[in-house]
């Protein structure tokens, strides 16, 4: 007895499909780029990848201890074969947003852009030692 393969061949037309199988995933990475946070004794870092943006479609701000990251990103994309051209174009906003720890001096915050990652420096505040006070005696 021959078994059939469960394959499916699409033919001439896979590259048509391609473009679809990840879209949910590219889809998010728009909406809310890929970021990632660290600290070291001085101070935090925030990290956001936004390849392909230019600077001035991004805006970094810092509002009642959060910093927001939002901006506009747009891609083209062309691919030709020798029986096939596929144009793509992709538009759309994103948006991130994070909470600063307690210690973190938000009127202080830098950011730069190199390479597509969008780096922003938050100083640490040095901690407050109590003081000590004097408290008076009264006779009573």
């Amino acid at each position: 007895m021959v078994e059939k393969s469960q394959t499916h061949s699409t033919g001439l037309w896979p590259s048509i499909y391609e473009p679809f199988r990840s879209l949910g995933t590219r889809m998010a990475d728009w909406l809310a780029p890929a970021s990632d946070a660290s600290a070291d004794d001085n101070a935090y870092r925030i990290t956001v990848e936004l390849p392909g943006v230019d600077e001035k479609d991004i805006d970094v701000q810092v509002h009642e201890g959060v910093v927001s990251v939002t901006g506009e990103k747009s891609e083209e994309r062309e691919e030709k074969g020798d029986t096939w051209f596929f144009s793509e174009r992709q538009f759309g906003s994103f948006s991130r947003s994070f909470r600063l720890p307690a210690d973190a001096d938000g009127e202080k915050v830098d950011a730069s852009l190199k390479d597509g990652v969008l780096t922003i420096s938050v100083p640490k505040t040095k901690p407050k030692l109590p003081e000590a006070k004097k408290v008076k005696i009264s006779k009573g």
